[in-house]
């Protein structure tokens, strides 16, 4: 692993690292905030997973988390959204596929089956490395997410219910299967059988009977893309129909932008810390 940066920030530590990743088959690049509490032990881990054409340096430069999560005491890991490099096929004209449009999927079909890689990485190789190179309390995780990291944050916690304390989104593409934004990308990477992206698809997961305690979910009203891509209210129907606790708050006047997620961070942070142990609380 490679240190590209640190600044102390809110008295712990902004970092930014590299390391060569087997799964994806190139280097890629994370950040990680450690919070001032990592003095005295090992604190929980929140992972935070980026949208479209994002990287890690989004949600860092954008998000607004450090003040929070230093007074919680919270590690938060940010990782890219993609593979990248010149070894890695891409479509740079199409923002919705290739570099920086991963899904947080396992390709299955050629060319993108070597690198694209997104979701073994996240939930296998990375979590070796925090835990290996930051005080990292492994055992208490809860994960989160905007746009296409929603999609991934719900889908990963649903698909891995023990590993996770909580999750929750910002603006998630809630059933990617029929989405006209994401639909295109399933194919390319999944194959043309359908029944291979359900695995994927957080309302086709609850369909087929995963669980997980509560989601929270907010949505900007006047999102460009909530009508098309995010339908937040077929998450809500499938979470009614298996039982599943959603907190979704539909916010009046807000986008797709940071300027949203900034807006409710701490309220996330804070409903993550209060089920990782660290303090918090519910919203309202």
């Amino acid at each position: 692993m490679k240190t590209i940066s640190t600044a102390k920030s809110h008295g712990g530590t902004q970092g930014v690292y590299a390391h060569a990743s087997e799964t994806c088959g190139c280097d890629m690049t994370f950040a990680v905030f450690v919070p001032p509490q990592a003095k005295d032990g090992p604190c929980p881990v929140l992972w935070y997973l980026s949208g479209l054409t994002c990287t890690h340096a989004n949600v860092m430069d954008k998000g607004e988390y450090r003040r929070m999560a230093a007074e919680l005491g919270l590690i938060v890991v940010c990782p890219d959204t993609s593979p990248r490099g010149e070894s890695v096929p891409d479509e740079k004209d199409d923002w919705q596929f290739g570099s920086g449009a991963g899904f947080y999927v396992d390709a299955t079909e050629a060319p993108f089956a070597t690198n694209y890689r997104m979701y073994s990485y996240i939930v296998d190789e990375l979590p070796k490395l925090i835990a290996a190179h930051f005080p990292a309390d492994m055992t208490r995780q809860s994960i989160f997410g905007h746009s296409m990291g929603g999609h991934g944050a719900l889908t990963i916690a649903l698909k891995n219910p023990d590993r996770f304390a909580s999750c929750s989104a910002f603006a998630p593409i809630v059933h990617p299967s029929t989405a006209d934004w994401s639909s295109k990308a399933f194919e390319r990477y999944l194959g043309p059988d359908e029944a291979d992206w359900r695995s994927y698809d957080a309302c086709l997961l609850i369909e087929d009977g995963h669980r997980f305690d509560a989601f929270l979910v907010d949505q900007g009203k006047a999102d460009g893309f909530l009508q098309d891509g995010l339908r937040p209210w077929l998450l809500e129907e499938a979470c009614r129909k298996a039982g599943i606790p959603l907190t979704l708050r539909m916010q009046d006047g807000y986008d797709h932008s940071y300027f949203f997620i900034s807006t409710f961070m701490d309220d996330h942070l804070r409903w993550h810390a209060a089920r990782l142990g660290t303090g918090g609380g519910d919203v309202e």
